[in-house]
């Protein structure tokens, strides 16, 4: 793993040489930086560049946190505000690239045609447990509009 150059106020980048089958992913960019090299060169401009891809990122992220119990698409805006941090920090580009590969895995064992039927068997025995208590709840109850009530 190559963390920095040998030159004098140079910015560290790690590139990724993990290989597959002994052979590298072309498909995989390198860790890093992807900020302009102009801004790049320039330490006090790459660290000001840095602040303002984190503080995106973290709205993005705060926006999607908040859009988790309202209706929105909470958890694709967060993993938005990871992509955008990932543009800049290593952990992020990490913790991309570890969500995707969990994201496939379960992609490929919910297509598996076992997991498939138990998981039609399953929803399937629950359709009708719910629809068996409703039906006993509406035989005993009965249906009662919320205007018709009584007073009591």
């Amino acid at each position: 793993m190559n963390t920095g150059s040998s030159e004098s106020g140079g910015v560290a980048v790690a590139t990724d040489e993990t290989e597959v089958d002994g052979v590298k992913g072309d498909s995989e960019e390198g860790l890093g930086s992807r900020a302009p090299e102009f801004i790049k060169a320039r330490r006090v401009l790459h660290l000001s560049w840095q602040v303002g891809i984190f503080i995106i990122g973290l709205a993005i992220v705060v926006v999607g946190i908040i859009m988790l119990p309202l209706p929105g698409p909470g958890w694709v805006v967060i993993f938005g505000g990871m992509a955008v941090w990932a543009t800049e920090f290593v952990w992020a580009q990490l913790v991309l690239r570890w969500t995707k590969r969990k994201v496939t895995e379960a992609a490929h064992k919910a297509l598996d045609p076992k997991v498939r039927r138990r998981n039609i068997i399953l929803t399937s025995i629950g359709l009708v447990i719910i629809a068996v208590l409703v039906g006993v709840y509406v035989w005993k109850f009965g249906i009662v509009m919320p205007w018709k009530i009584k007073d009591q």
